[in-house]
């Protein structure tokens, strides 16, 4: 499958561009995407396997996607948008083992990305983080999280409109949950008097929000497989002030490209 770089042009998903007025005004405005969530009785049936194969290996650190994961090292998911940019700016941090771009979240199993581009599998375009905590922190992590998209826009990141791209954090620690809980909350007060709105994440443990299937073996590090490709990620302005901050003294990025 052959994905070109998403644009309001040709469409998401690699689908024709529209023909249609009406089919302009969807795609110049986002309408015709899923902004609720699909119900389960109504989701696509999706298959019992994978109907592709996925290099087993990341394109750039070189660790296996699905494992086996040193003894001790722990998972997180995250949602923030189109994967492809989010995947990149955790490949980057410091103790992260390996990343991989995926669906969860939803219904329908073992997803492909179109289907999950309609909106009716109900899975967020998420990424899954393995690191080693001995090297970082989950809340290193979700720093860079709050600090890359907008967490205030239900199921919208820019042109991205739809449940695929809401924010999302599926936790696997208790620590992870609180972690995400007491920075969503620091974050939002920065939101509060800058002015901004709610926070609308959703933060779940991924036992609740169930399977992670991984996405086709060409999304899989995108932005380095096409380093000019459609990123929509960059930092917001804003600095999420996690409790450690004033021991790391780590700041807000003031680039679009996550320090290396």
């Amino acid at each position: 499958m052959v994905v070109a770089h998403r644009s309001l042009c040709t469409g998401e998903a690699g689908y024709p561009a529209v023909t249609s007025a009406r089919g302009q005004v969807e795609q110049m405005f986002g309408f015709g995407k899923k902004s609720t969530m699909v119900a389960r009785e109504d989701a696509l049936s999706g298959r019992e396997t994978r109907p592709f194969a996925v290099a087993p290996t990341h394109v750039v650190l070189g660790t296996p996607l699905e494992g086996p994961y040193p003894e001790g090292f722990e998972s997180i998911y995250v949602a923030m948008g189109c994967y492809w940019g989010v995947e990149r700016i955790f490949w980057k941090q410091p103790g992260v083992y390996v990343t991989s771009v995926g669906f969860m979240g939803g219904h329908t199993p073992n997803p492909t990305y179109d289907e999950s581009t309609t909106g009716l599998t109900g899975h967020a375009e998420t990424v899954h983080v393995v690191y080693d905590p001995s090297l970082t922190t989950p809340e290193l992590l979700l720093k860079q999280f709050w600090e890359n998209h907008d967490p205030t826009t239900a199921n919208r990141q820019g042109n991205d409109v739809g449940t695929a791209y809401r924010s999302a954090v599926y936790f696997t620690t208790p620590g992870q949950e609180q972690a995400a809980i007491a920075t969503r909350d620091a974050f939002q007060k920065v939101l509060t008097d800058a002015g901004h709105g709610e926070i609308s994440t959703e933060i779940r443990s991924a036992a609740d929000a169930g399977p992670y299937y991984l996405a086709e073996d060409v999304h899989q590090g995108y932005l380095h497989k096409n380093p000019g490709g459609y990123c929509n990620h960059g930092p917001n302005g804003l600095t999420c002030p996690v409790g450690l901050l004033s021991k790391d003294g780590v700041a807000a990025q003031v680039d679009i490209m996550p320090p290396s």
